[in-house]
């Protein structure tokens, strides 16, 4: 059983709880994070999900992403998300690059740039099928292809766009 934390509409933490799949009560909300690994040769490690996933089976998807445990921080639930889907042991100390409102929640996104080798992540996996490096062009590609979940190219565009910065200037 996964227990969420719920927050109010300007994401003040409440004192409610939900349990996943129930359904949510009106004006409530939970947090969900993904963290983005992008390497030196400006490609993104992403994931196939296993294909008995509710959301998304069998399709690619950005490096990372769940929802946060009650109790937990957004790091924390980033830190353990990682952990658990590839056996990457990251501190996430930082702020996430971007915050996204959606219907039910909260959406914080960390984006890293470190080298991995595939070979050392613990795939397969209940969660994960298999991982790759793939260039903004591949994941564009997958997109209209159809074998990546349907993000909007220009949040993928922005991903690698923040890479090293925060916020919406140019440094």
């Amino acid at each position: 059983m996964e227990l969420w934390n719920l927050y109010d509409k300007d994401r003040v933490l409440t004192k409610e709880t939900m349990v996943r799949g129930d359904e949510m009560k009106k004006d409530t909300y939970h947090l969900v994070v993904h963290v983005v690994i992008i390497n030196s040769e400006n490609q993104m490690l992403i994931q196939q999900r296993q294909w008995d996933k509710i959301g998304a089976p069998g399709l690619w998807d950005i490096t990372v992403g769940g929802s946060v445990l009650a109790g937990e921080t957004s790091q924390e639930g980033a830190s353990r998300e990682i952990s658990e889907e590839l056996g990457i042991e990251l501190d996430l100390n930082q702020r996430p690059h971007l915050s996204v409102t959606f219907d039910h929640g909260y959406d914080d996104i960390y984006i890293v740039n470190q080298e991995v080798e595939l070979d050392s992540l613990k795939i397969p996996n209940d969660e994960v099928l298999d991982t790759k490096w793939a260039s903004i062009d591949e994941i564009y590609e997958m997109i209209d292809n159809k074998s990546f979940i349907n993000y909007r190219k220009s949040l993928i565009q922005l991903l690698f766009d923040m890479r090293y910065s925060y916020g919406g200037k140019n440094d």
